[in-house]
């Protein structure tokens, strides 16, 4: 007999908040892209600001006129993403990180590790582990062109595992009002690294929050095998498996040993570090020293080389302007992340909404006290808590966990 347990009924009538989708709302987008393509030295975020703007603006005066979220919608994306995107990639250009991807490709084919022997300039460094160079593999394979762009499969990743972490018959919507933010919409355009990463930890949390412990720890696993960003993600998924399979089989379960939630921690736990360890391992241990300059020492700022991650967060001022600021930086990351972790111990989240408002807190604390660290990195912390406020739809059961069991 199958028994399934609902998430929590609270939240199936919690009605989700809106997105923004008003006339102010894309003003405020298109003074913000019009400001950076004001004042940044940058030839893509220059090109990416003014397309835009443009868009942001045609889709205020949609909105203003009332035209529907979705029409103006469309037009914001378009200007935002699709008409510079397409730009950049005629012109071949692109942030640095995409070339930097590329080349991590190539590397790995060549050499087995995607990582530069002896690194001098900041952009020799690679300073993504070894699971991102395979978004360069197709122009490493088949040659430079418009469809072998790494941005291109980058930023397929990020929609796709979005699109899934949505619940089914709610998708067109948020998609739409994701990609047409500038946060996002910078990035699809320009090249960005961290948008797959943040896809790929609300798939694994949504599937967490489903009871599927080991497809969960893949996509967990996966992520984490891209950036350091995505590990975190792991502890928050183990601590709602945990407690929501508790809730749901604690009666059920008395006698039978080991209990589920440990079991459904367990295996994602163990999908997740074997997926990571399957993608990191090789490359990490044929070069060691060159792992560890690249992907340790180089973002902590600990090498010659000076990253160009310098936006004005508190971490980067006080390590820049503060006497010992860089320590001081570094622990207060640390108390950060042991605030966390107790919280999860503590507290432990019982729906994927909570786990992933518990998630986006800590990266957006990660990305305040990282001694290098940039703007670009908020949209960690945006993704998942957009999400996390679209992930319940009304009149839509969500099931926790589905447990069969056989009558003898």
């Amino acid at each position: 007999m199958a028994t399934t347990t609902p998430l929590t009924p609270s939240d199936q009538r919690r009605k989700p908040p809106p997105l923004p989708a008003d006339a102010l709302w894309w003003a405020l987008c298109a003074a913000a892209a019009l400001g950076l393509a004001g004042c940044s030295s940058l030839g893509p975020h220059r090109v990416w600001g003014t397309a835009a703007g443009a868009g942001y603006l045609a889709a205020a005066l949609l909105a203003s006129r009332g035209r529907s979220p979705r029409t103006a919608g469309a037009v914001a994306v378009t200007g935002a993403v699709l008409l510079p995107l397409l730009w950049l990639l005629v012109v071949d250009r692109a942030q640095l990180e995409v070339r930097v991807v590329a080349r991590s490709a190539g590397l790995l084919l060549a050499e087995g590790t995607p990582y530069l022997q002896r690194p001098v300039v900041p952009e020799d460094f690679n300073p993504y582990l070894p699971g991102m160079a395979v978004f360069g593999l197709p122009e490493a394979v088949a040659g430079p062109g418009p469809l072998t762009d790494p941005r291109l499969w980058m930023g397929a990743a990020f929609l796709g595992a979005f699109a899934l972490a949505l619940p089914a018959g709610s998708r067109s919507a948020p998609l739409r009002w994701i990609a047409a933010c500038p946060l996002v919409a910078l990035p699809l355009a320009v090249g960005g690294v961290d948008l797959p990463v943040a896809g790929l930890m609300c798939l694994g949390l949504a599937l967490a929050g489903q009871g599927r412990a080991g497809a969960a720890g893949l996509a967990l696993g996966a992520a984490a095998a891209l950036k350091w960003t995505a590990w975190p993600a792991i502890p928050v998924a183990l601590a709602l498996l945990a407690a929501a399979s508790r809730s749901a089989g604690r009666p059920a379960d008395r006698g039978e040993g080991r209990r589920p939630a440990d079991r459904a921690a367990a295996r994602c736990a163990l999908v997740a570090l074997l997926t990571a360890a399957a993608l990191v391992l090789p490359a990490a241990l044929r070069e060691p020293g060159a792992f560890r300059a690249h992907v340790v020492d180089f973002p902590l700022g600990l090498t010659d080389a000076v990253s160009s991650a310098a936006s004005p967060l508190p971490g980067h001022l006080l390590a820049t302007h503060v006497p010992g600021g860089r320590t001081l930086a570094l622990l207060l990351l640390g108390v950060s992340a042991l605030l966390i972790a107790l919280s999860l111990l503590l507290r432990p989240p019982a729906t994927t909404a909570e786990a992933a408002a518990r998630l986006a807190l800590g990266l957006l604390l990660a990305i305040a006290f990282m001694p290098a660290s940039r703007f670009g990195y908020l949209v960690h912390p945006l993704v998942l808590a957009v999400w996390a406020a679209l992930r319940e739809t009304p009149g839509r059961t969500s099931l926790l966990r589905v447990r069969k069991q056989v009558s003898r």
